[in-house]
């Protein structure tokens, strides 16, 4: 083969290359969808996840007092939420782990201590129990509460979801958790007296207020002159 059919054949295959790229620029540029600013359904147990790759970071939110959720929760609600869970868990009596540990007395259990199951550093690295408060936050985004656990679950972003869940896990216990007494409620802030007067204000309402300490004291206004009496 000469160098003649060598280069045409060279300039047809990088032609043909050239037309593929411009082609493709051309079609990205035609039919680019934006990204809605909003997402129009949300699919639970999955969250948004940053550029760097890393779970977001939940909005920090205020701890339920549990004396007065828990006896109130939905525990038929909470079994039903649990069974997302039983793909991973076993909840019963004596049950067998599986990707994750066995949940069956799962609320005061140290953490990483059940026996058989092979936890990750991130989990095993402390051993405090589970408390309600602690599982609240777990069950909420595990990847932020507990960074490197195995646990692939997103986590549940309804308070009222895991407050359910907890209180069905609660039953599932050979002596169920004891719920903690109800936050005394905050004291009313009394209302002023009638005819009180109010902190700042001056006591009599009609005088001036008294002028600033420092401040010169203006030119004093001339009494007025006599009037001139009428001539006889």
């Amino acid at each position: 083969m000469d160098s003649w059919t060598f280069n045409k054949i060279a300039g047809a295959v990088l032609g043909t290359l050239i037309l593929v790229l411009v082609i493709n620029f051309a079609t990205e540029a035609l039919f680019e969808v934006e990204k809605p600013e909003k997402e129009a359904y949300h699919v639970e147990g999955v969250v948004e996840t940053a550029s760097t790759g890393g779970a977001t970071t939940p909005a920090e939110e205020p701890i339920p007092d549990w004396g007065t959720v828990l006896p109130k929760a939905d525990v038929t609600a909470g079994k039903e939420i649990a069974s997302r869970c039983l793909q991973c868990h076993d909840i019963s009596k004596g049950g067998p782990n599986k990707i994750g540990p066995e949940l069956w007395n799962v609320i005061g259990r140290p953490r990483a201590t059940e026996t058989g199951f092979s936890y990750s550093s991130a989990m095993s690295g402390e051993h405090n129990p589970w408390t309600y408060d602690k599982l609240f936050k777990f069950v909420h985004a595990p990847q932020v509460a507990v960074p490197g656990t195995k646990m692939s679950f997103a986590g549940l972003r309804s308070a009222e979801d895991r407050i359910n869940l907890i209180a069905y896990l609660r039953t599932q216990e050979d002596s169920p958790a004891p719920i903690p007494a109800p936050a005394p409620a905050k004291p009313a802030e009394a209302a002023p007296a009638p005819g009180a007067t109010p902190a700042g204000a001056p006591a009599n309402p009609g005088s001036a207020a008294p002028a600033p300490a420092g401040a010169t004291p203006g030119p004093a206004t001339p009494a007025p002159a006599p009037a001139t009496p009428a001539k006889p």
